[in-house]
Protein backbone atom coordinates (compact mmCIF):
# COMPACT_ATOMS: atom_id res chain seq x y z
CA UNK A 1 0.00 0.00 0.00
CA UNK A 2 1.20 3.54 -0.70
CA UNK A 3 0.39 6.30 1.98
CA UNK A 4 0.51 10.01 0.87
CA UNK A 5 1.38 12.75 3.62
CA UNK A 6 0.12 16.05 3.66
CA UNK A 7 3.15 17.69 2.61
CA UNK A 8 6.83 16.93 2.35
CA UNK A 9 9.00 15.27 5.20
CA UNK A 10 8.53 17.09 8.21
CA UNK A 11 9.55 16.12 12.09
CA UNK A 12 5.54 15.42 12.74
CA UNK A 13 6.04 12.72 10.12
CA UNK A 14 7.93 10.74 12.31
CA UNK A 15 5.03 9.05 13.70
CA UNK A 16 4.86 7.26 9.88
CA UNK A 17 7.89 6.53 9.63
CA UNK A 18 8.32 4.65 12.98
CA UNK A 19 4.90 2.79 12.55
CA UNK A 20 6.33 1.11 9.35
CA UNK A 21 9.95 0.44 10.94
CA UNK A 22 8.99 -0.94 14.23
CA UNK A 23 6.75 -3.74 12.33
CA UNK A 24 3.56 -2.53 12.51
CA UNK A 25 2.36 -3.22 8.71
CA UNK A 26 4.71 -5.71 8.45
CA UNK A 27 2.25 -7.81 11.04
CA UNK A 28 -0.93 -6.98 9.18
CA UNK A 29 0.41 -8.50 6.03
CA UNK A 30 1.27 -4.95 4.26
CA UNK A 31 4.02 -3.29 2.87
CA UNK A 32 3.67 0.39 3.04
CA UNK A 33 5.09 3.32 1.29
CA UNK A 34 5.18 6.37 3.22
CA UNK A 35 5.05 9.51 0.19
CA UNK A 36 5.54 13.06 0.77
CA UNK A 37 2.91 15.82 -0.33
CA UNK A 38 2.61 18.96 -1.84
CA UNK A 39 -0.50 19.89 0.35
CA UNK A 40 -3.80 18.26 1.80
CA UNK A 41 -6.03 18.64 -1.23
CA UNK A 42 -3.31 17.65 -3.31
CA UNK A 43 -3.36 14.58 -1.21
CA UNK A 44 -7.10 14.14 -1.41
CA UNK A 45 -6.90 14.50 -4.71
CA UNK A 46 -4.23 11.81 -5.11
CA UNK A 47 -6.69 9.32 -3.40
CA UNK A 48 -9.42 10.33 -5.15
CA UNK A 49 -7.47 9.26 -8.37
CA UNK A 50 -5.78 6.58 -7.18
CA UNK A 51 -2.72 7.36 -7.55
CA UNK A 52 -1.92 6.04 -4.06
CA UNK A 53 -4.30 3.90 -1.13
CA UNK A 54 -4.10 6.38 1.34
CA UNK A 55 -3.78 10.01 2.61
CA UNK A 56 -2.96 11.88 5.62
CA UNK A 57 -4.82 15.10 5.09
CA UNK A 58 -6.98 18.13 7.19
CA UNK A 59 -10.33 17.10 7.24
CA UNK A 60 -11.60 20.94 6.11
CA UNK A 61 -9.62 20.31 2.78
CA UNK A 62 -11.07 16.59 2.45
CA UNK A 63 -14.61 18.42 2.89
CA UNK A 64 -14.06 20.80 0.53
CA UNK A 65 -12.54 18.51 -1.80
CA UNK A 66 -15.32 16.17 -1.32
CA UNK A 67 -18.16 19.06 -2.39
CA UNK A 68 -16.10 19.27 -5.36
CA UNK A 69 -17.04 15.71 -6.35
CA UNK A 70 -14.05 13.99 -4.52
CA UNK A 71 -15.38 10.10 -3.73
CA UNK A 72 -13.47 9.88 -0.64
CA UNK A 73 -14.25 9.36 3.09
CA UNK A 74 -12.33 10.01 6.52
CA UNK A 75 -11.83 6.70 8.08
CA UNK A 76 -9.26 7.09 10.84
CA UNK A 77 -8.72 10.73 12.50
CA UNK A 78 -5.29 10.83 13.73
CA UNK A 79 -5.67 14.33 15.32
CA UNK A 80 -9.04 15.07 17.02
CA UNK A 81 -7.76 18.69 17.65
CA UNK A 82 -6.74 21.38 15.68
CA UNK A 83 -2.91 22.40 15.06
CA UNK A 84 -4.06 25.69 13.86
CA UNK A 85 -1.91 28.78 15.09
CA UNK A 86 -0.15 32.08 15.09
CA UNK A 87 3.42 31.46 15.05
CA UNK A 88 6.08 34.38 16.76
CA UNK A 89 9.43 34.32 18.10
CA UNK A 90 9.80 34.48 21.95
CA UNK A 91 10.92 38.45 22.95
CA UNK A 92 10.07 40.20 19.76
CA UNK A 93 6.91 41.79 21.11
CA UNK A 94 4.38 38.89 21.24
CA UNK A 95 3.14 37.39 23.61
CA UNK A 96 -0.72 36.82 23.72
CA UNK A 97 -3.37 37.15 21.84
CA UNK A 98 -3.57 41.28 22.47
CA UNK A 99 -0.61 41.62 21.16
CA UNK A 100 -1.43 41.15 17.44
CA UNK A 101 -3.51 44.20 17.29
CA UNK A 102 -1.54 46.21 14.51
CA UNK A 103 0.88 43.70 13.86
CA UNK A 104 1.65 41.72 10.42
CA UNK A 105 0.48 38.24 10.25
CA UNK A 106 1.89 36.24 6.74
CA UNK A 107 -0.18 33.12 5.65
CA UNK A 108 -0.09 31.50 2.81
CA UNK A 109 -2.24 32.27 -0.52
CA UNK A 110 -4.74 29.58 0.31
CA UNK A 111 -6.01 26.98 2.65
CA UNK A 112 -8.20 26.23 5.35
CA UNK A 113 -6.53 28.01 7.91
CA UNK A 114 -6.17 31.48 5.31
CA UNK A 115 -9.90 31.70 4.78
CA UNK A 116 -10.83 31.02 8.74
CA UNK A 117 -8.33 33.68 9.92
CA UNK A 118 -11.51 36.54 9.92
CA UNK A 119 -13.29 33.64 12.06
CA UNK A 120 -10.20 33.96 14.77
CA UNK A 121 -10.46 37.68 14.12
CA UNK A 122 -14.45 37.86 15.37
CA UNK A 123 -13.31 35.42 18.23
CA UNK A 124 -10.77 38.01 19.51
CA UNK A 125 -13.18 40.95 19.11
CA UNK A 126 -10.54 42.56 16.18
CA UNK A 127 -12.38 44.16 13.00
CA UNK A 128 -10.36 44.23 9.56
CA UNK A 129 -7.64 46.15 9.32
CA UNK A 130 -6.53 45.17 12.75
CA UNK A 131 -3.99 42.89 11.67
CA UNK A 132 -2.29 43.33 8.66
CA UNK A 133 -1.81 40.11 6.50
CA UNK A 134 0.16 39.65 4.17
CA UNK A 135 0.64 36.58 1.81
CA UNK A 136 3.93 34.62 1.34
CA UNK A 137 4.93 31.31 -0.29
CA UNK A 138 5.41 28.57 2.28
CA UNK A 139 9.29 28.01 1.93
CA UNK A 140 9.79 32.02 2.90
CA UNK A 141 7.49 31.89 5.95
CA UNK A 142 9.40 31.34 8.66
CA UNK A 143 12.62 33.00 6.86
CA UNK A 144 10.69 36.31 6.78
CA UNK A 145 9.95 35.55 10.40
CA UNK A 146 13.15 35.27 10.97
CA UNK A 147 14.60 38.69 9.31
CA UNK A 148 11.86 40.97 10.32
CA UNK A 149 9.71 40.86 7.25
CA UNK A 150 6.39 40.05 9.78
CA UNK A 151 6.21 39.52 13.03
CA UNK A 152 3.88 36.23 13.37
CA UNK A 153 2.86 33.27 10.79
CA UNK A 154 -0.26 31.46 10.12
CA UNK A 155 1.05 28.13 11.11
CA UNK A 156 0.25 24.61 12.17
CA UNK A 157 2.03 24.49 15.05
CA UNK A 158 3.47 21.11 15.13
CA UNK A 159 5.54 22.17 11.84
CA UNK A 160 6.67 25.64 12.17
CA UNK A 161 7.39 25.17 16.42
CA UNK A 162 9.88 22.72 15.37
CA UNK A 163 11.31 23.84 12.46
CA UNK A 164 11.95 27.07 14.71
CA UNK A 165 13.76 25.04 17.15
CA UNK A 166 15.78 23.26 14.75
CA UNK A 167 16.92 27.23 14.14
CA UNK A 168 18.10 27.61 17.48
CA UNK A 169 15.07 30.05 18.51
CA UNK A 170 12.07 29.87 20.41
CA UNK A 171 8.79 29.98 19.56
CA UNK A 172 5.45 31.67 21.22
CA UNK A 173 2.86 29.77 19.59
CA UNK A 174 -0.80 31.13 20.18
CA UNK A 175 -3.33 28.05 19.43
CA UNK A 176 -6.39 28.24 17.83
CA UNK A 177 -8.03 26.62 20.06
CA UNK A 178 -7.11 29.12 23.04
CA UNK A 179 -10.12 31.02 21.16
CA UNK A 180 -12.88 27.97 20.90
CA UNK A 181 -11.86 27.29 17.27
CA UNK A 182 -10.79 23.38 17.88
CA UNK A 183 -11.85 21.52 14.87
CA UNK A 184 -10.88 18.19 13.78
CA UNK A 185 -7.85 18.12 12.20
CA UNK A 186 -5.80 15.73 10.12
CA UNK A 187 -7.11 12.12 9.61
CA UNK A 188 -6.73 9.32 7.00
CA UNK A 189 -8.46 9.58 4.03
CA UNK A 190 -9.44 6.95 1.38
CA UNK A 191 -11.28 6.49 -1.78
CA UNK A 192 -15.09 4.54 -1.23
CA UNK A 193 -14.15 2.45 -4.23
CA UNK A 194 -11.17 1.34 -1.90
CA UNK A 195 -13.84 0.85 0.68
CA UNK A 196 -16.07 -1.14 -1.78
CA UNK A 197 -12.73 -3.45 -2.83
CA UNK A 198 -11.29 -4.08 -0.45
CA UNK A 199 -12.26 -3.40 2.97
CA UNK A 200 -10.55 -5.99 5.36
CA UNK A 201 -7.26 -4.10 3.68
CA UNK A 202 -8.41 -0.80 5.13
CA UNK A 203 -9.19 -2.23 8.50
CA UNK A 204 -6.08 -3.19 8.96
CA UNK A 205 -3.75 -0.60 7.04
CA UNK A 206 -5.85 0.96 10.03
CA UNK A 207 -4.86 -1.68 12.86
CA UNK A 208 -1.63 -1.27 12.32
CA UNK A 209 -1.72 2.96 11.95
CA UNK A 210 -3.38 3.03 15.29
CA UNK A 211 -0.51 0.98 17.05
CA UNK A 212 2.25 2.11 15.22
CA UNK A 213 1.07 5.89 15.75
CA UNK A 214 0.28 5.22 19.47
CA UNK A 215 3.75 3.55 20.24
CA UNK A 216 5.66 6.21 18.86
CA UNK A 217 3.92 8.79 21.31
CA UNK A 218 5.25 6.44 23.87
CA UNK A 219 8.47 6.51 22.79
CA UNK A 220 9.32 9.77 20.91
CA UNK A 221 13.29 9.13 21.41
CA UNK A 222 13.04 6.01 19.49
CA UNK A 223 10.83 6.89 17.11
CA UNK A 224 12.91 10.38 16.41
CA UNK A 225 15.95 7.85 15.55
CA UNK A 226 13.45 5.41 13.56
CA UNK A 227 12.86 9.04 11.43
CA UNK A 228 16.65 10.28 10.87
CA UNK A 229 17.25 6.59 9.50
CA UNK A 230 15.17 8.03 6.61
CA UNK A 231 15.24 11.65 6.57
CA UNK A 232 18.61 13.34 7.55
CA UNK A 233 19.24 16.92 8.67
CA UNK A 234 17.45 17.43 12.04
CA UNK A 235 18.11 17.14 15.59
CA UNK A 236 16.87 14.50 18.33
CA UNK A 237 15.58 17.31 20.15
CA UNK A 238 13.67 18.85 17.40
CA UNK A 239 11.93 15.77 16.07
CA UNK A 240 11.14 14.36 19.49
CA UNK A 241 9.43 18.32 20.03
CA UNK A 242 7.45 18.10 17.02
CA UNK A 243 6.51 14.06 17.96
CA UNK A 244 4.96 15.39 21.29
CA UNK A 245 3.18 18.31 19.96
CA UNK A 246 1.42 16.14 16.93
CA UNK A 247 0.70 13.64 20.12
CA UNK A 248 -0.91 15.99 22.30
CA UNK A 249 -3.41 16.60 19.60
CA UNK A 250 -4.46 12.58 19.60
CA UNK A 251 -7.78 12.90 21.75
CA UNK A 252 -10.19 14.76 21.95
CA UNK A 253 -13.25 15.40 23.87
CA UNK A 254 -16.87 14.98 23.89
CA UNK A 255 -18.27 11.43 23.69
CA UNK A 256 -15.28 9.94 21.63
CA UNK A 257 -12.51 11.04 23.03
CA UNK A 258 -11.33 8.23 24.91
CA UNK A 259 -11.34 6.11 21.89
CA UNK A 260 -8.48 7.13 19.32
CA UNK A 261 -9.15 8.12 15.78
CA UNK A 262 -12.89 7.80 16.79
CA UNK A 263 -14.87 10.84 14.94
CA UNK A 264 -18.51 11.76 15.78
CA UNK A 265 -21.75 13.06 13.98
CA UNK A 266 -21.41 17.00 16.29
CA UNK A 267 -17.16 17.27 15.75
CA UNK A 268 -18.40 16.35 11.75
CA UNK A 269 -21.02 18.66 11.56
CA UNK A 270 -19.33 21.69 13.18
CA UNK A 271 -16.53 21.56 10.16
CA UNK A 272 -19.27 21.28 7.52
CA UNK A 273 -20.79 24.46 9.05
CA UNK A 274 -17.28 25.68 9.11
CA UNK A 275 -17.13 24.71 5.37
CA UNK A 276 -20.24 26.32 4.43
CA UNK A 277 -19.71 29.58 5.94
CA UNK A 278 -15.64 30.47 5.57
CA UNK A 279 -14.64 27.66 2.99
CA UNK A 280 -16.85 27.88 0.41
CA UNK A 281 -18.64 24.89 0.74
CA UNK A 282 -21.96 25.57 -1.68
CA UNK A 283 -25.05 25.69 0.27
CA UNK A 284 -26.84 23.38 -2.12
CA UNK A 285 -23.86 20.93 -1.18
CA UNK A 286 -25.81 17.80 -0.08
CA UNK A 287 -22.98 16.57 1.86
CA UNK A 288 -23.90 15.08 5.56
CA UNK A 289 -21.69 13.40 8.41
CA UNK A 290 -22.41 10.41 7.02
CA UNK A 291 -20.78 10.98 3.66
CA UNK A 292 -18.12 12.89 5.19
CA UNK A 293 -16.30 10.28 7.75
CA UNK A 294 -17.12 6.57 8.60
CA UNK A 295 -15.89 4.57 12.27
CA UNK A 296 -16.87 1.18 10.37
CA UNK A 297 -13.08 0.26 9.43
CA UNK A 298 -11.58 1.16 12.92
CA UNK A 299 -11.27 -0.84 16.12
CA UNK A 300 -10.25 2.02 18.16
CA UNK A 301 -7.67 1.73 20.77
CA UNK A 302 -8.00 3.14 24.44
CA UNK A 303 -6.24 5.49 25.89
CA UNK A 304 -5.04 3.35 28.88
CA UNK A 305 -4.05 0.39 26.17
CA UNK A 306 -0.11 -0.39 26.25
CA UNK A 307 1.18 -0.77 22.99
CA UNK A 308 4.17 -3.25 22.19
CA UNK A 309 6.27 -3.37 19.17
CA UNK A 310 5.49 -6.55 16.86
Amino acid sequence: MTLMLDVGYLPKHALFVSAVERGFFEAEGIDLTVMPGSGSTNTVTSVDAGKVDAGWADFGATIISQGQGADVKQVNLLQARSAYAVVALADTGISSWKDLRGKTVATEGAGAMTAMWPFAMSKLGFKEGDVNVVHASSGSKIPGLLAGQWDANLALYVSDQPAIDALDRQAVVLKWSELGIDLYGNGIVVSNEKLRADPAQVKRFNRAMQKGYLWACGHPAEAAHDFQKEVSGFKDRTIILAINEQCSLTWGEGASASKFGVMDDAGAQEMLDVAHQFLGLSPDSDLTTASVYSNDYLEPLQRDETIQTP
